[in-house]
């Protein structure tokens, strides 16, 4: 659902139009960015698949503090106050504490049984459409449509950079989920997670592509 997550980030543009699509990266991906720095520091655990059984080729054996439903709802609740309290906006803390929950909601529709409601001896859920790809990968992209969309609706260019600076991030989002979806399996766990921690660059490309957009009269 990585293309779905940056989806939900553009989209969410329509509901808080005044939030840079930086901070809504950073909510709709919060809890991918905080997963790699808890694995680097051994407190969360996942197992590489390389026999070809499963796709993506990945098992998350253990990850309750960033994908349990319990630590996401506190881990969004916590973002929407720090927004609120820095920009005093319902709205933007609202629809940015939304953004957090959805990727736990977007998760479960295509993760194995992995997913914990709490940490601990929690039962685990998972739609598995992972198992169903061509499916999964349909409504990925007809998320992230819909999210380009509902952004392209919302904004305007002020200058060039804000064109093409748009559609490379695209193009690069679109580059790394082919990559992702047909590469070869990752070499180690340490390698996921310090690919991961690049996400931050996507983060702070939004900020750079919204800088160079405006909201649209209505």
């Amino acid at each position: 659902m990585f293309m779905a997550h940056f989806g939900i980030g553009f989209g969410a543009k329509a509901a808080a139009p005044k939030v840079s699509l930086g901070t809504l990266f950073l909510a709709a991906q919060f809890i991918d960015l905080l997963w790699p720095t808890l694995l680097l520091l051994g407190i969360e655990r996942v197992n590489i698949i390389t026999d070809g059984t499963r796709h993506p080729p990945l098992d998350f054996v253990h990850y309750p503090y960033s994908h349990s439903l319990l630590a996401v709802m506190i881990w969004a609740t916590l973002f929407a106050a720090a927004y609120y309290a820095i920009r005093r906006s319902r709205i933007g803390a609202i629809v940015l504490g939304l953004a957090v929950v959805s990727h736990w909601l977007l998760d479960l529709i295509v993760h194995y049984p992995d997913l914990p409601l709490y940490p601990g001896d929690s039962p685990l859920f998972g739609f598995a459409l992972w198992s169903l790809p061509i499916i999964e990968m349909v409504l990925e992209l007809a998320i992230f449509a819909l999210g380009m969309w509902l952004y392209l609706c919302t904004t305007r260019a002020i200058d060039a950079t804000g064109k093409w600076a748009l559609w490379s991030l695209v193009a690069f989002l679109m580059a790394i989920n082919l990559g992702n979806a047909f590469g070869a399996p990752p070499p180690s766990d340490t390698a996921i997670a310090w690919v991961g921690q690049a996400q931050w660059l996507l983060v702070a490309w939004g900020y750079w592509v919204d800088r160079h957009r405006t909201v649209s009269a209505s």
